[in-house]
């Protein structure tokens, strides 16, 4: 018969209501009198009188049909009831011998060990939590609600709510007195005594050396210990068991299990006494309750086998806890490397004395292993991967090996032809970028099969070699670079199908590896750990807590795969250089693996050299055309980018509709070189240098407000350059940039800016400017400041070497080099026939010019003498000239006007021109000529003298 869901509740039928009693039926009976009444009446026949017997006769049929009808259904319901009962019962015997078996598997007696030898010593939640001192009757979790109040139904109740022939249990700390006759009470004993050590391994449970003659048969148990107790692990003990008899105690002892004759006082320590009443069967007294149970015995005979048997088991398991396990006595080298896409099985340890394997493809399809610092974690991790590659030819398997704990972990392994790369955290800009490139290789792999026509690497018609990414400690690799864990997530959620797996060390689990992450890790190793949440984050136990730290334990490591019920343990083998020269000396000669990375930038890169990878597409190393435009034949080369994410290295380039580029970096960066390289790749009839002193920068700049379409300006140390004029002045070339950068780039004219630190107007042509090349930084501050990537920040870049777009870039270095932009020079003055005003700051001689005179402004009354004169030099300091108004509005109107730059504050008080003349350098022979209706221009007077 099929039973119900376990879970679902049992209900007996509820009792029908007792059938009510049936009605007379008085109108029935009295209609039928009435009629023959009536008929008497009306035939005169008293015949018709009979008919009233009708009434009676059909009220009492009717009566009876009701009670044989009410009989009828009281015997259907009742034989319902019955039905339902049986239903319930059967169910309910069902679900007890579910719940009995369940109650064993989690509480067995030695004999249920014994009889299923793989629950020897193997971890259960809850086992051995309690000793079983026998069976008997004990609660049950079944219940069942509704039916009557019959004692039917209280029976099936109350049965249901006792589970009989069940393990009886104690608390293992609580401790257990026998007493009874010394032979029987001795054999229960001895069940109990064994029963402790087939739960407990030798680690878990130490056992007091017996004192008594006649338990000699304990001395065999591998659990037994002289004087008692040997750690079990960080911080813990193992659990002491002491065995007392009536001529000895254990004082020590954590449990205890005692022997008491009939009459003689109980040990306080046992709060369970089991009186035996007859052979098998006893009366349990504890917690305030007793209860009638049978028990357990075992002859001295069965417990010396039983002892001998653990202790041979103990000794086999002994491999793993005795001395150290070679690889190369457990890998053969003489048999050819496997071929098999479906596999990645390798051996990497032994327990019992044989070899044990884990397969990443089975069991994976990745790992995590955990450990202290000390307890093998590198060991482990270099033996796998010597085992994979003994076992696979490089063809079948490749490596990336990760090592953030000083960079010396993999030294090893670097010759096996398998190794693709060792990233170390000694080089941190290195190791991110190949991490960062596993994107890429993601999306390469998918493309590979994609053209393959399959769907997964096992395929034979995949031809891709399955990737093994193995780091050590990954918790410092995240500490360094935290937003790399979504790397590994997406390569863990998605490598099963593209042949890519992880193996990641780290000295924890628990609030290292995120929860999405752990999900896609089934296959677990774990060495010691110091905290039991790391254990049971990553195997589900605190067995790995548990594990001796002990320089000889090094290397006890605990195995759970995603089928295991529990952890298994093992030790991990050790590889020694000579196993490891011999793998890769069996591989080769084979072609160089595929690095899923790129190569690194290179320090130096001239222009040329970058022309020709962009004409060969750049470096790309995913197959198919390079998913990018090429360069516009008009676009400036900048540099080498690297593209890590997506597996290569593409020419960066300036293109023609951009307004233009900042190149900000500090002294030293390869800032000027890079703007040189800019620069030589323009035409020099558009290309406009502005130098670096004051006088040619300001004329560069006046000329490139109205330079044609297509024009290229190039300022370097914007800055700084800003710095060596006078504040209007430098106000006025600041915005003369400005617009530049704000409208240049409407009018066909692009704008490279050299800054080293933006600051002040810099600042504000900064951020006119929406592409930056960003190349060393004084400061990490300063870097961030300027925009840049906190990922791509190095204090030792080398020269040239930074960031564009969020990229790493290498300038290209041009052999061409490119003068400032060339400016006419400037012109010695000479005076007009005419009238010439010197304006010269006082205490200065005028510079002599034989066949002219010379006339001191402040001598003239009327400016109308000075009409028609000729060959007349009228000379004054600023003040002076300001003084006679009238002269000064009559030279600038008809002659001109020559101001020194030593006058240059009063110049547009003296000219009332607002706007600023042409920059003049302070301490040079420099003066401005103005002439009616014409710009002031930049001359060069000579040299003047102070008056004597």
């Amino acid at each position: 018969m099929p039973f119900a869901d376990p879970s679902a509740p049992l209900a007996l039928p509820v009792p029908p209501d007792p059938p009510r009693r049936p009605a007379v039926p008085l109108l029935a009976s009295v209609v039928p009198i009435v009629g023959a009444a009536g008929l008497a009446l009306a035939t005169g026949s008293y015949a018709m009188l009979w008919f009233a017997a009708l009434g009676p006769l059909i009220a009492g049929a009717t009566l009876v049909d009701g009670a044989r009808a009410a009989r009828r259904a009281r015997r259907t319901a009742e034989g319902e009831a019955i039905a339902a009962r049986a239903r319930i019962a059967d169910e309910i015997a069902h679900r007890h011998d579910v719940e009995r078996a369940s109650v064993r598997t989690r509480h067995p007696d030695a004999a249920a060990l014994c009889l299923t030898d793989a629950g020897v010593w193997r971890p259960v939640p809850g086992r051995g939590e309690a000793l079983v001192v026998g069976s008997g009757e004990r609660e049950s979790t079944l219940r069942v609600s509704g039916g009557g109040d019959g004692p039917e139904d209280a029976r099936l109740r109350a049965r249901a709510a006792v589970l009989d022939r069940a393990p009886v249990t104690v608390p293992l700390p609580d401790g257990v007195a026998v007493v009874g006759p010394d032979a029987l009470a001795e054999a229960v004993l001895r069940a109990l005594v064994l029963q402790a050590c087939l739960v407990h391994a030798p680690e878990d449970l130490r056992m007091l050396e017996p004192q008594d003659a006649d338990r000699a048969w304990m001395r065999d148990l591998p659990h037994v210990r002289a004087g008692g107790v040997r750690s079990g692990g960080p911080g813990r003990t193992s659990v002491v068991l002491g065995v007392s008899g009536p001529d000895s105690v254990a004082p020590s002892a954590d449990v205890l299990v005692a022997r008491v004759r009939p009459g003689d006082p109980v040990p306080a320590r046992c709060a369970a006494v089991l009186t035996l009443t007859s052979p098998g069967r006893g009366t349990l007294h504890y917690a305030g309750e007793s209860r009638t149970i049978e028990v357990e015995a075992i002859s001295v005979g069965q417990a010396t086998a039983l002892a001998r048997a653990l202790a041979a088991r103990a000794g086999a398991a002994g491999a793993a806890d005795g001395g150290p396990v070679r690889l190369a006595d457990l890998v053969p080298l003489d048999r050819a490397p496997a071929s098999g896409r479906g596999t990645l099985s390798a051996v990497i340890g032994a327990a019992g004395g044989a070899p044990v394997a884990v397969d990443l493809v089975a069991d994976g399809p990745h790992a995590i292993v955990a450990g202290v610092t000390g307890s093998g974690k590198s060991e482990l991790l270099t033996t796998w991967v010597t085992a994979l590659s003994a076992a696979y030819p490089p063809g079948e398997v490749t490596f990336l090996l990760a090592d953030f704990k000083g960079g010396t972990a993999f030294d090893a392994l670097r010759r096996l032809p398998h190794v693709a790369g060792v990233i170390t955290d000694l080089d941190e800009a290195g190791a991110r970028r190949a991490v960062e490139s596993l994107r890429a290789e993601l999306r390469r792999r998918e493309a590979a099969l994609a053209a393959a026509g399959v769907r997964d690497i096992g395929d034979e018609r995949g031809e891709l070699a399955r990737l093994v990414i193995v780091v050590d400690e990954f918790a410092a690799l995240l500490g360094t670079h935290p937003d790399l864990h979504a790397v590994f997530t997406d390569v863990a959620a998605r490598g099963r199908a593209l042949g890519m797996h992880l193996v990641l060390g780290t000295q924890r689990a628990s609030g290292v590896v995120r929860d999405a992450l752990l999900a896609n890790c089934p296959l677990r190793i774990s060495l010691r750990v110091t905290e039991a949440a790391d254990s049971r984050a990553l195997l589900g136990t605190d067995a790995a807590a548990d594990l001796p730290g002990a320089p000889e334990a090094r290397g006890l490591a605990l195995l759970r795969c995603a089928a295991d019920d529990a952890p298994r343990r093992m030790r991990v083998a050790l590889t020694d250089p000579e196993l490891i020269a011999a793998v890769a000396e069996r591989c080769t000669p084979v072609p160089a693996v595929r690095r899923p990375w790129m190569p690194a930038l290179p320090a130096q890169l001239s222009l040329d050299d970058l022309r020709r990878i962009d004409d060969l597409g750049g470096i790309d190393d995913v197959p198919g055309p390079a998913d990018r435009e090429g360069l516009d034949p008009e676009g400036l080369v900048i540099g080498l980018v690297d593209e890590p994410d997506r597996q290569r290295q593409v020419c960066g380039s300036l293109g023609p509709r951009e307004r233009g580029l900042v190149v900000l970096g500090a002294a030293g960066s390869g800032r000027s070189t890079a703007l040189a390289t800019l620069s030589a790749q323009v035409g020099d009839d558009r290309l406009i240098v502005v130098p670096s002193d004051p006088e040619g920068a300001w004329d560069a700049v006046e000329h490139a407000q109205i330079a044609a379409p297509g024009s290229v300006v190039v300022v370097d140390d914007l800055d700084a350059l800003l710095t060596r004029y006078p504040l209007d002045y430098a106000q006025v070339m600041a915005e003369r940039i400005e617009r530049l950068a704000r409208g240049g780039g409407d009018a066909g004219i692009r704008l490279l800016v050299g800054v080293q630190r933006p600051s002040g107007p810099s600042a504000r042509v900064v951020e006119l400017i929406s592409r930056r090349l960003l190349l060393a930084a004084a400061s990490r501050t300063d870097h961030l400041a300027m925009g840049g990537t906190a990922e791509l920040y190095r204090r030792d870049l080398p020269p040239g070497r930074g960031e564009l777009d969020g990229r790493a870039i290498q300038v290209a270095v041009a052999s061409r080099a490119v003068a400032a932009h060339a400016r006419p020079p400037v012109s010695v003055w000479a005076p007009s026939d005419a009238v010439t005003g010197l304006v010269l700051r006082s205490g200065v001689r005028p510079p002599s010019r034989p066949g002219f005179d010379l006339v001191d402004v402040r001598t003239i009354a009327d400016a109308a003498v000075l009409l028609g004169a000729q060959r007349t030099l009228i000379v004054g300091d600023p003040e002076a000239w300001q003084r006679g108004w009238r002269v000064l509005e009559a030279v600038r109107e008809r002659d001109e006007l020559l101001i020194d730059a030593a006058c240059a504050p009063d110049f547009r008080a003296l000219t009332g021109d607002r706007e600023l003349p042409p920059y003049c350098a302070a301490g040079t022979d420099r003066a401005w000529l103005l002439r009616p209706g014409a710009r002031p221009v930049r001359v060069d007077v000579g040299a003047k003298e102070p008056r004597g």
